[in-house]
């Protein structure tokens, strides 16, 4: 009896502790695949050498909705061969297609490619509610995405397990524009909550770290991207209610409130880039789409939207790990002073080894994210030569960097 009682407990420990759903291999670049690659993107291997081939699976887990229930949730992971790497976190920028997943390595994923063909076993969380998720996505909701990525973490350890896959004691994060955001508040979160894992370092790059004054400015001039606003909003009614019966007539003008209820639809099917779709039917001015009570509302002393915008900033705390903030300074969506503010509080907060990289002063939002990645990896790299502080990188991968800007 009271071995059946023991093998009982072990059962239910191990249900309760189990983080991995699924997962399954989804495509393989081998050194000859990688190379073409290379040659089609214009990628120098000088800079971004080509080491390993790359396993790519996709894996199923659990992680938490906001109230605190399990759900499940999803990513890549990718996995260079034949050797023992450090994991690194990468966390994607704003998707509104659900699935729109990029296992060929077209777009964002590249720059994971780029990180594990040299070395890097990297990890792609999809958040909440994108992938195979359950839900709806929190757009630039700080908690679930730092959770996203923890719990991924763990499914991880799992999946290695079963694989065979022996990593190193080294753990990065980084990511763009929303998935820079994302990445501050993984390391965050991990800082403050976890015993599970040491952060050695993050890059976050030109992520939205402060959403109530720097990234809200944006909203009340001409904008490329007025689809941030009505996405944060539907997100963040989700969380804390903020819309009475969830009704969008209540805070959106009329046309906008339907066009907006269709636009983020979980069924939406869209013909092309679903944010390009969507900006075209938004005013420029975003603040437009929003009725003027609810403006002035926002203009008053106290709001309940600007504590919300408040509790998901991410620049105001004190990393213990080396942090590298990436931006240029002609991004017209994510305005680089949220990297010179997140720069300056972290070192006012006490933070030892904080810099910050302006990677060029000409590119906008898109030309910047495959620089900036680049010079994320130099500097995650100068850890796995010896470093406990981080470098800029090799002066000559540097200057040759330099020279492909000049001419590109």
């Amino acid at each position: 009896m009271r071995f059946l009682f023991f093998i009982l407990l072990v059962c239910i420990y191990t249900f309760s502790f189990a983080q991995l759903i699924s997962f399954q291999k989804v495509n393989t670049f081998t050194i000859e695949q990688l190379n073409q690659k290379w040659k089609e993107h214009a990628i120098p291997k000088f800079i971004a050498p080509v080491n390993y081939s790359v396993d790519i699976y996709d894996v199923i887990y659990y992680t938490e909705w906001h109230d605190g229930t399990l759900i499940q949730a999803s990513g890549l992971y990718f996995v260079p061969s034949n050797t023992k790497s450090s994991l690194l976190v990468y966390n994607h920028g704003t998707r509104v297609k659900k699935k729109n997943r990029d296992i060929k390595c077209k777009r964002e994923s590249l720059i994971c490619l780029i990180f594990a063909t040299d070395g890097y076993s990297v990890i792609i969380p999809d958040y909440v509610g994108l992938g195979h998720g359950e839900k709806q996505h929190l757009y630039m909701h700080a908690d679930s995405q730092a959770d996203a990525g923890i719990y991924f973490l763990k499914a991880i350890e799992e999946v290695n397990n079963q694989l065979n896959i022996d990593l190193n004691n080294q753990l990065f994060i980084t990511g763009y524009s929303q998935g820079g955001h994302a990445a501050l508040s993984l390391h965050k979160k991990i800082q403050e909550e976890s015993k599970d894992y040491v952060v050695t370092a993050s890059s976050p790059m030109s992520g939205p770290y402060d959403p109530l004054d720097i990234q809200g400015e944006v909203m009340f001039k001409p904008y490329t991207q007025p689809h941030y606003l009505p996405y944060l909003l539907i997100s963040y009614n989700r969380v804390y209610n903020i819309f009475p019966d969830n009704d969008l007539s209540s805070i959106f003008n009329h046309p906008y409130d339907s066009i907006i209820l269709d636009a983020f639809s979980k069924n939406k099917k869209f013909k092309g880039d679903a944010l390009d779709e969507i900006n075209s039917l938004l005013p420029v001015i975003p603040v437009d789409m929003i009725k003027k009570e609810i403006v002035n509302l926002y203009h008053s002393d106290y709001n309940f939207l600007k504590v919300f915008l408040k509790e998901n900033s991410v620049y105001d705390w004190k990393p213990d790990s080396p942090v590298q903030l990436c931006y240029c300074k002609s991004d017209e969506e994510v305005l680089y002073q949220n990297s010179i503010l997140a720069y300056h509080s972290m070192r006012n907060n006490g933070s030892q080894h904080i810099t910050k990289k302006c990677v060029s002063r000409k590119y906008n939002h898109v030309e910047c994210a495959g620089f900036s990645a680049i010079h994320t990896k130099f500097f995650f790299d100068s850890f796995r030569k010896g470093s406990d502080k981080g470098r800029k990188g090799p002066f000559l991968k540097r200057f040759a960097l330099k020279i492909f800007q000049i001419f590109k």
